[in-house]
């Protein structure tokens, strides 16, 4: 492959990459472009050309990824939401034992899950125990020895 396809390549790839911030296709397109300075000083033929570049695109992407990710903090699900847990919320629909309905915490509305056994009456509020993506589990305040809000009282 002539150098400036390599070159082209490589620049292709990293487009491709700032597209889809994945981290992958950025050490192909690192490779291909070391491999395009190869190929224009001529040293190696065709196969060395093309080994070189799987080799530099695996090696370098097992290597680095990882630390990558974790430095860029791309890697994973976000953990911010593992600071809803212990926060309080106000229910806005009434929620049977395992059921799903919506809460009002922070200003937003949430999807909640009534983790406790019994019957959670709108308006009552509650303390998040656990996070599963964007549903929030939830008991009553009073089972983790906060005082129950009843509507209308002080």
């Amino acid at each position: 492959m002539p150098w400036w396809a390599w070159i082209l390549a490589g620049v292709v790839l990293l487009g491709l990459e700032l597209l889809s911030g994945t981290l992958f296709l950025v050490f192909p397109g690192v490779a291909a472009l070391a491999i395009g300075l190869v190929a224009f000083f001529e040293a190696g033929a065709a196969w060395v050309q093309w080994v070189l570049f799987a080799v530099l695109s695996v090696g370098t992407m097992l290597m680095f990824r990882r630390p990558l990710l974790g430095r860029l903090q791309l890697g994973g699900e976000s953990r911010d939401l593992d600071a809803l847990l212990g926060e309080t919320a106000v229910l806005v629909t009434a929620l049977e034992a395992g059921g799903i309905g919506k809460a009002e915490m922070r200003g937003t509305s949430w999807n909640v899950r009534n983790a406790g056994a019994e019957r959670l009456a709108e308006g009552q509020r509650v303390r998040v125990e656990r996070v599963q993506g964007l549903l929030l589990w939830v008991r009553p305040e009073e089972e983790q020895g906060a005082k129950a809000f009843a509507p209308g009282s002080d």
